[in-house]
């Protein structure tokens, strides 16, 4: 069936092909071990310059969708979880395994609109609407939870809302896996705040002393955000660390 990207669309054409080859193999249209379609195949069947499909290919290799050998064509692979992905002070698998060593309670899961004051907490805009999750981390053996998580979930990948009560890990290899994305950058803040009414009697603290704010905005590999978690930690209960080392030219 011919498929064509429409010119008018607000995203780069690349991007649009990139996409939907994306959800194709995420449907297994194309399953792991099977070819793509050559890239003349791909020119005719979108309508676009060879360019453009060779920027596509590119978006989903760095995606590790799919691998291409001379002679043996574009092959898709299996997605693989030992990549490591680097910020300038830390590793995300550094927080997957803070998430993976606390069990997350979930006291909300549904779908929000986010107003002007989420705005201001979060970055995102006002007025569209997210998966809002939110609950305490509690680390088997503590009396108290070690801090209040709020997940705000991209409306596109809103569906992996349905099984996070039988998940306790981090949530963003949820979305790589189910939609075939890759978190390549993960921006952090660290603010301090009161500590909310609401959130001191589960942590243990009196509302209004010091708190510190982790807020985390995490981008796919195409620049859309996927999802921000804040975590509200005691300011006595939480210390941040890294090592800063002198670079040799």
């Amino acid at each position: 069936m011919t498929q064509e990207v429409a010119a008018s669309a607000p995203n780069p054409r690349y991007l649009q092909v990139a996409r939907t080859l994306r959800q194709e193999i995420v449907d297994g249209v194309f399953p792991v071990g099977s070819q793509l379609p050559t890239e003349h195949e791909l020119c005719e069947r979108f309508s676009v310059s060879r360019y453009t499909v060779r920027e596509a290919l590119r978006r989903l290799r760095e995606d590790n969708l799919i691998s291409s050998r001379p002679r043996a064509g574009t092959l898709v692979t299996a997605r693989t979880s030992t990549g490591t992905y680097a910020q300038d002070l830390m590793s995300i698998d550094d927080l997957m395994a803070f998430a993976t060593g606390a069990r997350f309670v979930i006291q909300a899961n549904r779908m929000l609109t986010v107003d002007a004051a989420l705005a201001e907490r979060t970055g995102l805009p006002a007025g569209e609407e997210w998966l809002g999750v939110g609950g305490y981390r509690q680390v088997e053996g503590a009396t108290n939870a070690v801090c209040f998580t709020e997940y705000y979930i991209n409306r596109a990948f809103a569906a992996v809302g349905r099984i996070l009560q039988r998940h306790n890990g981090p949530i963003f290899p949820l979305i790589e896996d189910m939609f075939g994305c890759s978190i390549v950058e993960v921006h952090q803040e660290i603010s301090a705040v009161p500590m909310r009414a609401d959130l001191g009697e589960r942590l243990d603290v009196e509302p209004g002393t010091p708190a510190l704010q982790v807020r985390r905005t995490y981008r796919t590999s195409e620049g859309d955000i996927a999802q921000v978690t804040i975590n509200t930690h005691p300011a006595r209960r939480y210390t941040h660390t890294m090592t800063l080392r002198r670079v040799k030219e």
